[in-house]
């Protein structure tokens, strides 16, 4: 995202998965003829209601272990490979909660979020529509699946210029011109960024240009986002973008999430990855050393570990601004292909604490420190 946008739409499964665990007294003390088990299902949903979910979903694996057809076990698991955007380990895991006990509402619910963010949104749609059947009453249920169908029959109707790395889809011959030019905007970003980072995508990046009207209806972004990325690229093309500068920028911005998420779809905290397409927009932060000469005191960046989208429009341009700055300077100092080194330890797994020290030579704490 760029530095003024932030979008979150996929935040809603972060969000309903605590829901749910902080509404689930029962799940952690269902009976277990093995108090083993049921020491192990406790545990994993209070690691997974602290925001653990390394711990947690190696808590449910043991579980299942002992218990595999327990559907809230599988449940459970799922969650936890959903807050580490495991997420064909989710599906998987949603699916098997259902085929054994068809009426687990939540694991429908979960498992229709993740086959949205996993660009399936027809399959979405009728796993929603069963959701409905059951239980109609479900929040917000009929407004998701009403605005995913709206988003169905828009891309239905677009039109697509297609390129090497990219495929561009707008809606109307109006458009055309402007697609093109994003094509040529994105493969001198894809070239520039991949030699900096020492990596390239593989597969062919989608991107969507929309209306500000379309763009805020289907990706839900705050007031002050300008554009998005979810595993497709997402662009409102009227009004914020009348400058072809500021087309530049954003694209630019947006195709460095896209490489970011092919080295890691998991475990990268929200400063570095906002820093590191921050930073690689333009390569000028004059506008972001004279935000923070603004700001009074430190800006702590294991204070932006988490998604931006909690913030009012001033908060998010000083924590743009900060993790900008501090990306900068990670790769001033260490260099691209550490950073993409870092960020692949990061999409295995690894500790962030331990990969920083690792692929950086020095500890996270001094970084930030001397930040």
């Amino acid at each position: 995202m760029v530095r003024d946008t932030f979008m979150k739409r996929n935040r809603v499964l972060a969000t309903l998965v605590l829901a749910w665990v902080l509404g689930f007294p029962y799940a952690a003390v269902r009976a277990q003829i093995d108090p083993r088990t049921a020491l192990l299902e406790r545990g994993a949903w209070t690691e997974l209601n602290a925001g653990h979910a390394h711990a947690a979903a190696e808590a449910f694996r043991d579980a299942l272990a002992a218990d595999p057809k327990n559907p809230r076990l599988h449940l459970g698991a799922g969650m936890a490979a959903a807050l580490e955007r495991r997420d064909a380990d989710a599906r998987d895991e949603f699916e098997r909660a259902l085929a054994l006990d068809p009426g687990l509402t939540d694991a429908r619910l979960l498992l229709g979020q993740i086959q949205y963010r996993m660009g399936d949104v027809q399959l979405a749609v009728r796993t929603y529509e069963i959701l409905l059947a059951q239980a109609p009453d479900t929040k917000d249920a009929q407004a998701t699946v009403d605005r995913w169908r709206r988003e169905i029959e828009l891309h239905d109707r677009m039109q697509h210029a297609i390129g090497s790395n990219f495929t561009v889809s707008f809606e109307g011959p109006a458009e055309a011109q402007l697609a093109r030019e994003a094509l040529e905007i994105l493969d001198r970003a894809y070239f520039r960024i991949g030699q900096l980072l020492g990596t390239y995508p593989t597969d062919p990046i989608p991107v969507v240009l929309y209306t500000t009207e379309q763009f805020r209806d289907i990706t839900r972004s705050p007031s002050w986002a300008a554009a998005a990325y979810d595993g497709t690229i997402r662009v409102p093309m009227r009004g914020a973008l009348d400058k072809r500068e500021e087309l530049d920028r954003v694209l630019s911005h947006e195709f460095t999430h896209a490489l970011i998420r092919t080295l890691a779809s998991r475990g990268v905290p929200t400063w570095l990855n906002e820093g590191l397409a921050t930073a690689l927009e333009s390569g000028d932060l004059s506008w972001a050393e004279a935000r923070m000469q603004h700001v009074i005191g430190t800006v702590p960046l294991r204070a932006l570990q988490n998604g931006f989208s909690r913030f009012t429009g001033e908060q998010a341009q000083v924590a743009y601004a900060a993790s900008a700055l501090a990306a900068k300077r990670l790769l001033d100092q260490a260099g691209g292909a550490a950073i993409a080194n870092l960020l692949r330890d990061l999409g295995e797994g690894a500790d962030f604490d331990t990969a920083f020290l690792h692929r950086i030579q020095r500890s996270f704490a001094d970084f930030e420190q001397l930040y």
